[in-house]
């Protein structure tokens, strides 16, 4: 007689996976989602290393007739012998004191200088034009003209300057005393010339200047003939503003400091400069030549004569120019550095910009510029200078950032000098120009492929992920991908930057949050869908969007024609792939070409989205009712062996597995149930283990219905699955346990659990597994309870040693100080107590309860070792 305790333990039902309609507890779903729906891994497209370096890779979309070169030659005579800017058009006010003459008709040779404003009255205007006159014939006859009209007699006179200069020993005489150069140069900062009566200043006399120096060139000595008539025009104002009042009420001092100022230029440029330049013209060995440019930009640098106001540029950069034909990598960055810190313009700073791109194409060079911190200068030229007016410099300038960016060594550098705020805002810059005129400016798709490769680049550093994100680039890359999605290059390259970033959670969670970037990726993958390098990170991208995003899995499917644009992807590869396949099939050797490769590619990433979009249980639904998609999944199942595709046909048989979860009226997959488990059996006899769980799982799924049950006794995969309970595996016993579990709700087919050991094998299981792993604890006690439903002896069901262990187990699990000990993480404790106390502690109960009630206690029980 059975106790009534026994006999409400006897009317329990089997245990089998609750129908859909029924309420969820939380770890019911956090089993179904372990058991059913999973989302789907993959790796990143590889982009290969290009073996040369230039502007655009040999997978450019572009011509070479539409594109700029990347080899080029140049030489002294590409540079324009004057540097200038163009007139900003802004009006100035004339110089109430010392109006400056023009050294000559033009301006473009200083581009600081400009005309004063002329005045009105023409007593003025004659005036001044017969004062110009002769300041310009006493210029060139190495004089100065005094301010005012003097008498032929009084013209001949000299003022003797009460301050000597003696270059020759390095010494200056100054009022009678000898000082140091350096001294010298400070002395005459705090000691302005004396100011004659009609406001002229105390001139240096040359002679005295260069007594006991080297004769100098025409064109360097102060600067040359134009810097010399400059210096002088200068310090001249005319003496009629002297005699008015208001003229007068001007502090001398600050005049004088400015004349001063003049002067002390003038000594540091003869004392300093001047040698160099002369060591610069006359060496002839390279090692000399780069120590002379490296201590010409320090002395420039000292003096402040850095910049385009400097008055001697021009000569700096005649001599600079002449240099570039020697032809010497080390020698021509220590040029290009000294160049752009004088802030050249237009066609001198695009071929200054082209000297440095023809030096980074050898890699080989990257230790040069490296030591010679080159790259700070470029960017600096993507900061300051105008976009508009120097796309193609910056386009050149760009080019060499790139190559540079290749090499790990310089990505911290770069980043440190804010390299990423620095492209970005160029992006930026280049997205506003392009909003505001309506149409992609000249030259500006291609120097996006330049800056977007080097982002693509830079990514690679954790910092400039976070500095990314930080500035909110995402939406700017989308917004250049939108406008230039004509250019398949940009593109690629923007693609190529978010496959990196939605690698990393932080990233791809912008991105999701982006909304436009879905409608924006379908539209590129319509646009593109034959181009493989492009769709294949594309859908790469849209893998990590949805893999752990439900929120991005729903924006996605509410995307017009979201779907059906994957499907026909999906259509379109698959025909490729096939094709491939009969051509490699046809060859006399067998290695599959690359375009086959390249079909599986974008297969493999496409089965993951449509995996992952399968969770969601407004599109999981869509998809399993969906003859197209199942019926290319069924196909590629069909004609892919896990031996020759191992991720595609995992991928397929996981898409599967999640579209088998819903279990519908309407549903294909439960159509097509005996014609897919057919397909599945391949993967069970193959010796990948991936394979074998994928096609466990998809059956863990379909053995809910009868006939899939019938099909497994019949073809005796039941007695695969209690093989597989030996494997040692979690995930696979844990899903070969549910195909057990589903078997066992027939009465009829619980007797092969004793075929092949499979009670003493999933009490193992249990031993093993059960202290941390209670959903698979939960799943063996179903089991064990399903089959021992009509029980009468323990003994008998289980035999004496599974019993005793059993009779063991179940109570140390129970044991809610025992089963919930340190053996846990703290932060998963709390995860583990809602399983342990829902899903196995009213199961375990149970089974012990059922066994404890049929067993006679003939002997001590056996001690189990964990």
């Amino acid at each position: 007689m059975l106790s009534p305790n026994d006999k409400k333990l006897e009317k329990l039902d089997p245990f089998y996976r609750p129908s859909m309609s029924k309420q969820k507890t939380s770890a019911e779903i956090i089993s179904e989602a372990r058991n059913a729906l999973r989302t789907v891994g993959t790796q990143r497209p590889f982009t290969p290393r290009e073996d040369q370096r230039k502007l655009f890779g040999p997978a450019s979309s572009r011509t070479l007739e539409n594109r700029p070169p990347s080899s080029f030659s140049l030489h002294a005579s590409s540079f324009e012998s004057s540097d200038s800017r163009p007139i900003s058009g802004a009006r100035l006010s004339p110089l109430e004191l010392k109006p400056k003459a023009p050294a000559s008709p033009t301006t473009e040779e200083d581009p600081y200088l400009a005309f004063p404003k002329p005045p009105v009255d023409p007593v003025k205007i004659r005036r001044i034009s017969s004062a110009r006159a002769r300041l310009f014939r006493a210029a060139s006859q190495g004089a100065l003209l005094p301010d005012r009209t003097l008498p032929p007699a009084e013209s001949k006179k000299t003022v003797e300057s009460k301050e000597t200069v003696v270059m020759g020993d390095a010494m200056v005489k100054i009022n009678g005393i000898y000082l140091t150069e350096s001294n010298a140069i400070g002395h005459l900062k705090s000691h302005p010339l004396q100011l004659n009566y009609d406001g002229g200043f105390s001139e240096i006399k040359k002679q005295e200047m260069f007594k006991g120096t080297t004769s100098l060139p025409s064109h360097l000595r102060s600067g040359g003939d134009q810097g010399k008539r400059r210096s002088r025009a200068s310090s001249c104002f005319n003496s009629s503003d002297l005699s008015r009042p208001e003229t007068t009420a001007v502090s001398k001092a600050d005049v004088q400091e400015k004349e001063t100022e003049i002067e002390v230029e003038e000594v540091f440029w003869n004392t300093r400069i001047v040698p160099i330049l002369q060591e610069l013209e006359k060496e002839e060995k390279i090692e000399t030549i780069c120590a002379a440019c490296a201590q010409l930009h320090h002395a420039l640098e000292e003096g402040n004569m850095l910049g385009n106001k400097f008055k001697r540029r021009s000569v700096l950069l005649k001599t600079l120019y002449k240099l570039v034909d020697i032809g010497s990598d080390l020698l021509s960055l220590k040029l290009a550095k000294i160049i752009l810190a004088l802030k050249v313009s237009r066609k001198n700073l695009l071929n200054v910009c082209k000297l440095i791109f023809k030096i980074s194409r050898s890699e080989k060079n990257d230790s040069l510029i490296e030591n010679d911190s080159i790259l700070e200068s470029l960017l600096e030229v993507l900061r300051s200078e105008d976009l508009q007016t120097n796309t193609e410099a910056f386009l050149y300038c760009m080019g060499a950032i790139k190559f540079i960016s290749g090499n790990p060594r310089f990505l911290d550098e770069m980043i440190s000098k804010d390299a990423v705020e620095i492209l970005m805002n160029l992006i930026k810059q280049i997205n506003e120009n392009t909003n505001k005129c309506g149409t992609c400016l000249p030259n500006s798709g291609h120097l996006l492929v330049q800056v977007t490769a080097t982002l693509r680049n830079l990514v690679d550093s954790p910092l400039a992920r976070s500095k990314l994100l930080s500035i909110s680039a995402l939406p700017q890359l989308c917004t250049a991908m939108g406008q230039y999605e004509a250019d398949k290059d940009v593109c690629t390259n923007i693609a190529r930057i978010f496959s990196k970033l939605t690698s990393y959670h932080d990233c791809c969670v912008a991105l999701a949050n982006y909304s436009r970037c879905y409608a924006l990726f379908l539209k590129l993958i319509n646009k593109y869908q034959k181009k493989q390098d492009l769709v294949v990170r594309i859908v790469f991208i849209l893998g990590n969007l949805t893999a752990k995003n439900n929120q991005a899995r729903e924006q996605f499917s509410k995307e017009k024609g979201s779907i059906p644009t994957l499907l026909s992807l999906f259509h379109t590869f698959y025909k490729l792939d096939l094709c491939a396949e009969k051509g490699a099939v046809g060859a006399e050797q067998p290695q599959a070409p690359r375009p086959r490769a390249q079909a599986e590619d974008v297969l493999i990433k496409l089965t993951r989205v449509l995996a992952n979009l399968a969770i969601h249980p407004g599109i999981g639904p869509a998809l399993a009712a969906n003859p197209h998609a199942v019926g290319l999944l069924l196909a590629t199942l069909e004609h892919k062996s896990i031996e020759d595709c191992e991720e595609l046909v995992i991928n397929t048989t996981a898409t599967i597995n999640n579209l088998s979860y819903y279990q519908m009226k309407n549903s294909i997959i439960q159509d097509k149930k005996l014609y897919i488990a057919e397909l599945l059996i391949k993967l069970l006899v193959s010796n990948n283990m991936d394979g074998i769980l994928e096609a466990v799982r998809v059956f863990g799924n379909l053995s809910q219905d009868q006939d899939i049950c019938d099909f497994i006794v019949q073809k005796n995969v039941h007695k695969f699955m209690i093989a597989l309970l030996d494997a040692k595996h979690q995930d696979i016993c844990f899903s070969a346990c549910g195909v057990l579990l589903n078997l066992t709700v027939d009465k009829d087919k619980r007797v092969i659990l004793k075929e092949g050991g499979g009670i003493k094998k999933l009490v193992d299981c249990l031993r093993h597994f059960g202290p941390t792993d209670w959903q698979l604890a939960c799943l063996v006690c179903k089991t064990l309870w399903n089959f021992s439903e009509n029980i009468t002896n323990a003994s008998s069901c289980f035999g004496d040693e599974d019993t005793n262990t059993l009779l063991v187990l179940l109570p140390s699990f129970l044991d809610e100080e025992l089963a919930l000990d340190g053996s846990f993480d703290r932060d998963l404790k709390n995860y583990h107590k809602l399983q342990w106390e829902t899903e196995f502690k009213p199961v375990a109960q149970q089974l012990l309860n059922r066994i404890q009630s049929h067993h006679t206690f003939l002997e001590p029980l056996p001690i189990p070792s964990f």
